[in-house]
């Protein structure tokens, strides 16, 4: 039977996942999974779509944690054409973090464009060659099924062009540096969503947060990105498990000439030491956080709800108002005491939570007679991909 395949090839995870290619693709994956611990303890765990365990094991990979994405990549290839079971792949769908300026819709990938997405390694390095790495084993493998380039930069397209720019000379935005934004496959399953969650309405004034390991939020209108706390790179924003999100630039000044932080000790600082991890010096899970009784577990936690509160006022500020807030991603789908501190603080703006279906992580959390909705979406990102796929196969 024919089938897709989407890859999200990242630095220490590999996510992937077949979707049976005959008419309508289901949302529901035929089989999916991921190999994570790249670096450190490789690990493959995929199930079926009932869900049934069809591995769960340590992978066994060479010491060199330099070379163990491309080897993950291989064992990956092997381990498909060994569960295949009759599946015929026609197209693979991937998903790339960055389309720069130029690529704001789903593409079919060759040599050229290839090249070209390659170029934007500086504006990604910790993320693009590894989404490009991906391609490349697929390619290698499947040299003839058409590979199908997903960019997360691409619903951002449609913010106007104020929302856009950073403050800099001409010169230097003429040569890429902008706000991008990110998560944007999550924010267009979201979107695609919404009419069923809230009729008319979804046309309305919309806050998406996508909470989990990398954590931002969106403003939406019309179904459109308009505004995003992601900008120029995946570190911008809110808190998230080991990144920082926004910081004053004068910190980064400071710990270079009194520090003695190179660009390398910044980039390790800023994006694994930090956020929930650094402010806790516990953990950057936040299921962790929450069951721990240490004071700064509690004053991670706090953090996170706290910059998550002010970027949801200013982005409503963007909107003109606020209709409806959605909660999605690991930590916006699964930690009720994240989201009732949310709420809870928004509650001035006419948002008042049901604590019960709160607590049951149901889809609306909000009350019936709340002015603002509020609704938690599990997001879906290899669907949309394996949408765009299945639209642009021959």
């Amino acid at each position: 039977m024919n089938a897709i395949l989407t890859l999200n090839s990242g630095s220490s995870s590999i996510k992937f996942a077949l979707f049976a290619a005959t008419g309508t693709i289901n949302s529901c994956a035929e089989l999916y999974g991921q190999i994570d611990g790249i670096g450190a303890r490789p690990h493959i765990k995929a199930m079926d779509k009932n869900g049934q365990r069809i591995d769960d094991v340590d992978i066994p990979l060479s010491g060199d944690s330099d070379k163990q994405h491309h080897e993950a990549l291989e064992f990956l290839v092997n381990w498909l054409h060994a569960h295949e079971a009759g599946w015929q792949v026609i197209g693979v769908g991937h998903r790339i973090v960055h389309g720069g300026q130029d690529y704001s819709r789903p593409m079919v990938l060759d040599d050229a464009s290839l090249a070209q997405l390659r170029l934007l390694i500086p504006l990604a390095p910790l993320h693009q060659p590894h989404n490009l790495e991906g391609v490349d084993a697929m390619r290698a493998h499947l040299p003839h099924i058409p590979q199908i380039a997903c960019f997360d930069t691409a619903f951002h397209r449609t913010q106007p062009e104020v929302a856009q720019r950073f403050a800099l000379p001409r010169w230097l935005s003429e040569k890429g540096l902008r706000r991008y934004g990110f998560h944007g496959l999550s924010y267009e399953y979201i979107a695609s969503t919404l009419p069923r969650h809230l009729g008319p309405k979804a046309a309305g004034r919309i806050v998406v947060a996508h909470l989990g390991n990398g954590a931002s939020a969106c403003a939406m209108h019309n179904g459109k990105s308009m505004a995003t706390s992601m900008g120029f790179s995946p570190i911008e924003g809110l808190v998230m498990g080991t990144r920082t999100g926004s910081i004053d630039p004068g910190v980064l000044i400071y710990l270079m000439e009194f520090e003695g932080l190179g660009w390398k000790g910044l980039v390790n600082l800023l994006c694994k030491e930090s956020g929930l991890l650094g402010v806790s010096g516990i953990s950057q899970d936040m299921r962790t956080l929450l069951k721990s009784q240490e004071p700064t577990a509690k004053e991670a936690v706090e953090l996170f709800c706290y910059r998550l509160v002010r970027e949801i006022g200013a982005l409503a500020a963007t909107l003109g108002g606020l209709d409806a807030v959605v909660f999605t991603g690991g930590i916006g789908e699964h930690a009720a005491p994240v989201r009732a501190a949310v709420c809870q603080a928004l509650a001035w703006m006419g948002l008042e939570l049901d604590a019960a279906a709160n607590g049951t992580n149901a889809t609306r959390i909000s009350t019936a007679d709340s002015r603002i909705d509020a609704l938690v979406i599990p997001t879906n990102e290899e669907w949309m991909v394996a949408m765009h796929t299945a639209d642009l196969l021959p």
